[in-house]
């Protein structure tokens, strides 16, 4: 019976379904509670020592239970007791003839689950041996089934999960008595049961064996997850069945602060940010966001310029709105109470920014005003260190201004040379022609993992690796990735990591430099200041260690703060989940503006994000810009500061509608109309 509950398809499962049973959590998941309640009563109604089996946790599906409790109080109705599955268990084609006295769950599971015991006998160990995987030679679940339905009045019909369906043969994973379930099995597991056939690579799997999974806790995870909203993501496991994540940030990183270490700020707590949504209602999430709500030209806003700027949610607003009203004070050199509140804000947010980056220290975390100043930073610092004439610099032909001028001013200034990838037609990097490019003469590469211009992912990863082959460092831009992908930049290995607070739903003029650790410590202060220097007399300085040396004077200390609840609010929906979503709105969109007679899309690599540059036949885009706006839709138009891309493709601008997690089929809908009216030349 566990099996066959526990193998229940609930792709189908609808929220309705899930609220007329009343066992859900907010999350949208499973009330583990609640379904071991309804378990455990389940088994005391059953005529036999239900008490023997211990608490059961969370198998049973409600319509179940109580088909088959009522069915054990009816007159002359016997369910299937001790001895009759004994026999029933013994007749199958088994390793054991007979049932044996005690089973070892450690040995079939590679763990005791911790709800049930080690030595269970009759009912207790044929109601175990039920979930057990065919391979062990123990009854399946077309066999419960057939022997139930006979023992059930009107079983032929026996109760399903909210359909009256018949349930489907499932089966579970077969682990092995040594090895747990992989990643790969629970996600090929899952896309069966969704009707998937391929499983793309941008979806997150379910925790990894890491997590503390044997294989027969991860089939009961596969047997309880909802489809309602889609295949599960590993944000949406772990939230439900992991322990909480350590924080990478080593506390022994933590800078010391001038104010008194005796002063105390217990029981002072800012606003915490609310519960994670469930996955993924972009109505609740849109509510989320008070600028959605204003009325452009007597229409709804539709904001389409997110590669511009995202908007910002209620939880940042008011997040900064506390600061100024609780918190504000310039941080680190004071010993009163408002300067414990300001650096313990601004310290923690930097903690909160190296967690999301997968950093492995806060102290390679630097506060800068936004992309610009942070790729600024290193040429300015590093470059000018470490770069001489002859040497090379590799971008690419996708970079946005701020990714060249700083890099060709330092070959200015050095006598080095600037190298540039070319893109093809769909504007993805010839990797080819990149490794050409690498040389012993190579110092640095520097290019975007997501063009702001035409949405190109680019394959950082295999680029990065190629570049360390032959000893160049690589700083990779994240503007236009951070909001729609996962950063971690350990697994990336890249030297330099840089991204804009206002690309991710925080304030503007707030930024990050991530640096490694090495690479930080060695790079010389690139402003003076207060704040970055340990000593200064007239005749010697003494600099802080990183990141304070690159942090001269009062930094933007508020929008800090906002940038660390805006990577807690992205966190909370999950970027996996947001990946997923932009992607489909992509893909809608995209062949929906490609039926429009005269657009061109500018851009259409097969891995990109977010952007849908494009050109209409007979129209200014500026034209185009205009008549959009009239209807409420916000796109960009122009050079988008990336000239030469666009040369590349004989253009000097594009329409350029960008999108955010808080975007709609609808929007798009209205855009696609909007434009096919422009192009026909229609008067609104």
């Amino acid at each position: 019976m566990l099996k066959w509950a526990s193998t229940m398809n609930t792709s189908k499962l609808e929220p309705t379904h899930l609220a007329q049973h009343d066992f859900t959590q907010d999350s949208g998941l499973p009330d583990i509670a609640y379904l071991s309640k309804l378990a455990n009563e389940l088994f005391t109604a059953l005529p036999c020592d239900g008490s023997r089996l211990g608490q059961v946790s969370g198998l049973i599906p409600s319509g179940l239970t109580s088909s088959l409790a009522s069915a054990a109080n009816q007159q002359d109705v016997a369910l299937p007791g001790d001895a009759e599955l004994q026999t029933f268990f013994a007749k199958s084609e088994s390793p054991y003839q007979s049932v044996p006295d005690s089973l070892d769950t450690g040995s079939v599971f590679g763990k005791t689950s911790p709800n049930t015991t080690t030595s269970l006998t009759g009912l207790d160990q044929s109601i175990l041996a039920g979930i057990l995987p065919n391979n062990f030679g123990l009854p399946d679940q077309a066999q419960l089934q057939q022997l139930l339905v006979s023992r059930v009045p009107n079983g032929s019909s026996l109760p399903s999960f909210g359909s009256g369906e018949q349930l489907p043969s499932v089966d579970v994973l077969k682990p092995s008595s040594t090895a747990q379930v992989s990643d790969a099995q629970l996600q090929k597991q899952f896309a069966e049961r969704a009707g998937v056939t391929e499983i793309p690579s941008r979806m997150a799997g379910v925790p990894e064996p890491s997590h503390g999974y044997s294989g027969f806790d991860a089939n009961l995870i596969a047997g309880l997850i909802p489809k309602a909203y889609g295949l599960p993501g590993e944000d949406e496991l772990q939230q439900l069945f992991a322990p909480a994540p350590k924080d990478p940030v080593s506390a022994s990183s933590s800078p010391s602060f001038y104010f008194l270490d005796e002063l105390k700020t217990d029981g002072f707590k800012a606003p915490a940010l609310n519960s994670a949504h469930p996955p993924f209602d972009v109505q609740a999430l849109r509510r989320d966001f008070p600028i959605l709500k204003e009325r452009v030209n007597g229409h709804p806003l539709v904001w389409f310029d997110n590669a511009a700027t995202t908007q910002k949610p209620q939880a940042v607003i008011d997040r900064v709105s506390y600061f100024y009203e609780h918190e504000n004070s310039n941080i680190h050199r004071a010993a009163h109470e408002l300067a414990a509140r300001s650096t313990d804000a601004y310290e923690k947010a930097r903690d909160t920014v190296a967690h999301f980056m997968n950093a492995s220290s806060s102290s390679e975390i630097v506060f800068v005003r936004g992309t610009t100043e942070a790729i600024n930073l290193v040429a300015k610092s590093w470059g000018q260190q470490n770069i001489k004439a002859g040497d090379e610099i590799v971008i690419t032909w996708l970079e946005h201004h701020a990714n060249i001028v700083p890099w060709k001013q330092l070959c200015d200034l050095t006598g080095a040379i600037l190298r540039v990838v070319p893109v093809d037609e769909d504007g993805q990097v010839l990797l080819g022609e990149y490794q050409k490019l690498l040389t012993a003469r190579t110092k640095l590469v520097s290019f975007t993992q997501v063009s702001n211009a035409l949405g190109t992912v680019t394959p950082a990863k295999v680029m990065i690796d190629m570049a360390h082959r032959v000893g160049a460092k690589v700083l990779l831009d994240g503007a236009q990735s951070v909001s729609h992908l996962r950063v971690d930049v350990q697994a990336l290995d890249c030297d330099w990591f840089v991204f804009s607070g206002h690309k991710i739903f925080g304030p503007t003029g707030i930024g990050v430099l991530y640096g490694k650790a090495e690479l930080l410590e060695a790079m010389p202060p690139w402003q003076g200041g207060g704040n970055m220097i340990e000593d200064v007399t007239f005749d010697k300085i003494i600099y802080q260690p990183a990141p304070a040396r690159f942090e001269a004077g009062t930094g933007n200390i508020a929008d800090a703060v906002g940038l660390g609840a805006a990577l807690e609010y992205v966190s909370k929906i999950g970027i996996d989940n947001i990946a997923r979503y932009e992607h489909d709105l992509l893909v809608y969109a995209m062949e929906a503006l490609r039926s429009i007679s005269g657009l061109r899309l500018i851009g259409t690599a097969a891995e990109k994000t977010s952007v849908l540059s494009f050109v209409l036949a007979g129209h200014s885009n500026q034209d185009i810009g205009v008549a959009l706006n009239r209807v409420g839709i916000a796109v960009r138009t122009g050079h988008h500061c990336a000239q030469p891309i666009l040369r590349r493709f004989g253009l000097e601008s594009t329409v350029r509608p960008s999108l955010a997690f808080y975007n709609t089929h609808d929007e798009v809908d209205l855009l696609v109309t909007t434009v096919r009216r422009i192009q026909s030349g229609k008067d609104f």
